[in-house]
């Protein structure tokens, strides 16, 4: 259910390209995506964005007649500095509950650059750049939108298994998806048919070119054996919107999208 709140008129309308579903906003930009989520006891956040994304995520919650400190709690996919960069702003400033599963817990711990140490992608970068030049313009965005410099987690909470979060709005499941990072989890908020899938299942890949359901590449993935296993995992939960960390929608559910990345492979 969505907040009802005085300012209706302030909200966006379904047919305004961000809202991905009543109710969920798709913010970032052409390289990541985050989601905010509006539920009638507050707003949830999927994955935190970039530093530079601060303004554009302030400007929407206003929009829509809220304030961040309306941001209850904020779900992290993976450690990835491309989906944490907000975490602790949003955590010091707005007062969020920051979750994340244990095994991608060192990376907030550490900082943002010592998720190569903790989750070493199974290829380097080299090869991929050397057959697709234009993949460069990924982490240049990146380093320009601050994500190599955002602040360590001071403080987050653990996810408990893969039980309902019963004091997040909406009651998300998360889902154990790893592979792509040790600690890589989808969340799957069933209420609403929505299930959100970091960058254990995206349907761009910023480095090859490559659009539709995929996995990420292996010079961005931990483990790719891993990444396919859970792909399983993926395909057996119910019908639902794959809303993923990189590229648009997927209204086919799980089981269609993770056919089709089975079939590209891990590349």
């Amino acid at each position: 259910m969505s907040h009802t709140h005085p300012n209706d008129g302030t909200r966006r309308r379904a047919e305004d390209p961000e809202q991905v579903a009543p109710g969920v906003h798709r913010l970032g930009d052409e390289v990541v995506n985050f989601y905010l989520i509006e539920h009638e006891d507050g707003l949830v956040l999927v994955d935190a964005g970039l530093p530079g994304h601060f303004g554009l995520l302030q400007e929407r919650v206003a929009r829509l007649g809220y304030s961040l400190t309306d941001i209850r709690a904020v779900l992290l996919t993976h450690g990835h500095l491309d989906h944490t960069g907000l975490a602790e702003r949003l955590r010091a400033e707005a007062g969020a509950e920051i979750w994340i599963h244990r095994e991608d817990a060192p990376i907030l711990a550490d900082g943002p650059r010592s998720a190569m140490r903790h989750a070493k992608p199974e290829r380097s970068m080299l090869p991929y750049l050397l057959r697709r030049p234009a993949a460069i313009r990924t982490p240049l965005h990146m380093a320009r939108s601050g994500a190599f410099t955002a602040p360590k987690v001071q403080e987050f909470s653990v996810l408990p298994g893969e039980q309902p979060l019963d004091t997040v709005p909406g009651r998300p499941q998360p889902v154990l998806v790893p592979g792509h990072t040790s600690g890589s989890v989808a969340y799957h908020f069933a209420d609403r048919g929505l299930l959100f899938t970091g960058d254990a299942l995206v349907t761009a890949d910023g480095m090859t070119g490559h659009t539709g359901p995929s996995l990420v590449c292996r010079g961005f993935t931990h483990d790719g054996a891993a990444a396919l296993a859970s792909l399983d995992r993926i395909a057996a939960l119910p019908q639902a919107l794959i809303l993923p960390g990189h590229g648009r929608p997927f209204a086919d559910g799980p089981r269609a999208a993770a056919d089709q990345a089975r079939h590209v492979g891990m590349t």
